[in-house]
């Protein structure tokens, strides 16, 4: 009988927490594009070890984000729009610490030294 009823609790209960996990696809498929173009970021040279952690801790943050607004098992449409608007600044910094200039394409830790004319 016991197991009857822990049977049917977690019945009732795992499709609610699948549910509360799958309520944000886009923000989670944005997440891992970003976390993408940060990865090919670093394989390509054109972000030094500096910029990719500090790209990486920013994006720690719309996960602790996300993961707190989920907390209660919906997201609202003013949490879902903060965390919007940080994935935004987000793709920024991303974008313009790929196009600084500044590369480590020898992957030695250390920025590379521009060209002397």
């Amino acid at each position: 009988m016991k197991t009857v009823k822990a049977l049917a609790a977690i019945v009732v209960v795992l499709p609610t927490l699948a549910f509360a996990q799958a309520n944000t696809p886009g923000i989670d498929q944005r997440q891992v594009n970003q976390e993408r173009r940060i990865d090919q970021g670093i394989a390509s040279g054109s972000l030094t070890p500096r910029e990719a952690n500090r790209l990486e801790r920013g994006q720690q943050h719309v996960d602790n984000m996300e993961n707190r607004a989920k907390a209660d098992g919906t997201v609202t449409r003013q949490e879902r729009n903060r965390i919007q608007h940080a994935q935004n600044v987000q793709g920024d910094r991303i974008y313009r610490q790929k196009h600084d200039r500044q590369h480590d394409y020898n992957h030695d830790g250390r920025m590379d030294r521009p060209r002397q004319r």
